[in-house]
């Protein structure tokens, strides 16, 4: 079910630490590679590709256990999904890349570009993890969310109808994302040891990056949706603040702005990479 999520039948593959790496270009141009969210997967950047590929090569990735990539033999983290980037380009022979990334994939580019932004020529963020810093209440929090998706490891009977309110009302609530949302929410239980592993990942010291990112000196556009309650704007605005070529705008989205308003952030991308 997890491979109606990720790229199409027409995908490419490359093997990367042993494992079968899918992933699928469009167009023609600068490359832009974009960096799902987990329990996501490259079709959640189809309708964007459609859109910018008059102008640029756009590469969409499955990470490991997501779409139709190969499962991983490391733990899900922010920190394994860079060393998979960081091979992936170098592979790919890519230079002067656009890097768009959601969610923990926001949080695989920054750790990224803080070490090897040789390759990039920009960063597009859009709500990603790493922001704020590991207090005992966002632990708990993290905690929390890693015992939700734990249970549907588990298999609790309870678990789909609560993952459906979950992406309904918090995560991708905008009509435009529904039919990748119900791709996301059916494959829910398959997903949920990646997403119990990944929250668990969250809480470990080399998931505050907040350091990372104030060394990034490459132009940043974050595309915020500002109703999410997890990943807040207010609680990473300092983050944000102290990255010197950092800009950002705000959408009427849950998680994902280029799923929930994609006209509205494709045209906002547009106008950032004409400035690079």
């Amino acid at each position: 079910m997890r491979d109606q999520l990720g790229v199409s039948p027409a995908h490419q593959r490359l093997t990367i630490d042993g494992v079968s790496i899918a992933f699928e270009r469009s167009g023609h141009g600068q490359p832009v590679v974009c960096l799902h969210a987990v329990a996501h997967g490259a079709r959640d950047f189809e309708k964007f590709a459609e859109v910018v590929s008059d102008r640029f090569e756009v590469i969409r990735v499955d990470w490991p256990g997501h779409g139709r990539s190969d499962p991983d033999h490391v733990f899900t983290s922010a920190t394994r999904y860079a060393d998979i980037l960081d091979q992936l380009l170098a592979q790919l022979d890519l230079h002067r890349v656009i890097l768009v990334g959601c969610s923990i994939g926001g949080a695989a580019a920054l750790q990224y570009a803080s070490h090897n932004p040789s390759r990039l020529a920009a960063l597009v963020l859009c709500n990603p993890g790493g922001l704020v810093e590991l207090t005992p209440s966002v632990r708990r929090a993290i905690g929390f969310m890693a015992r939700f998706f734990g249970a549907g490891a588990k298999g609790a009977r309870w678990f789909g109808f609560a993952y459906r309110l979950y992406y309904r009302l918090l995560v991708l609530p905008q009509r435009a994302a529904a039919a990748q949302r119900e791709r996301i929410i059916e494959a829910g239980y398959d997903m949920s040891p990646l997403l119990r592993d990944a929250w668990q990942s969250f809480s470990m010291p080399d998931a505050d990056l907040r350091a990372d990112a104030a060394r990034i000196t490459l132009p940043v556009w974050f595309a915020w949706a500002k109703r999410d309650k997890l990943i807040q704007l207010k609680a990473c605005r300092p983050a944000i603040d102290a990255m010197p070529h950092a800009t950002l705008t705000v959408f009427r989205a849950g998680h994902a702005a280029f799923l929930e308003q994609p006209k509205r952030f494709a045209k906002g991308f547009r106008k950032f990479a004409a400035t690079l």
